[in-house]
């Protein structure tokens, strides 16, 4: 069975980065995952001072609109580590949470999609035929969590 997910009050929400988990990640605290992932499109660029901003949203959609903003300049390697820099921030978030971790440890082995209909991308798109980077990001994570517990004997 796919489990679908975007809406962060729908079934699975959590997995949403829009969710209201924070992270503690070189050396801040980030409201979602979403408001770092924003900011991080900008370290080292002429438009690093819109980071502070970004921190400071008042919600993870105000965070993705000033991240998405077409009119500044992105890091010049932002496509080279965009989908590494998801994966650090989503890893934290649920290690960093142990209520989500067990909801993303109960999906087995499960498929993962993030069920955007804009964004083909992180999630299936539209016509669901999407690259899903982001359920991709998820169901990696809840291996490596799998793993790292199955080494420490707390997940059998």
């Amino acid at each position: 069975m796919t489990i679908y997910f975007y809406k962060v009050w729908q079934p699975y929400g959590c997995f949403s980065n829009f969710s209201p988990h924070e992270i503690h990640i070189q050396g801040a605290c980030w409201a979602t995952v979403e408001h770092y992932y924003q900011a991080q499109k900008f370290v080292g660029s002429k438009d690093a001072a819109i980071i502070p901003l970004i921190h400071a949203a008042a919600t993870p959609e105000e965070a993705a609109a000033l991240g998405r903003c077409s009119t500044r300049q992105l890091r010049q390697d932002w496509d080279l580590v965009k989908t590494q820099t998801m994966r650090e921030a989503v890893l934290k978030k649920f290690l960093t949470h142990a209520d989500i971790r067990e909801v993303l440890l109960k999906t087995g082995d499960e498929l993962l999609v993030e069920d955007s209909p804009t964004d083909s991308f992180w999630g299936c798109g539209a016509n669901k035929a999407g690259q899903n980077h982001l359920g991709k990001t998820l169901m990696s994570v809840r291996e490596e969590i799998r793993n790292l517990l199955s080494l420490t004997g707390i997940y059998e």
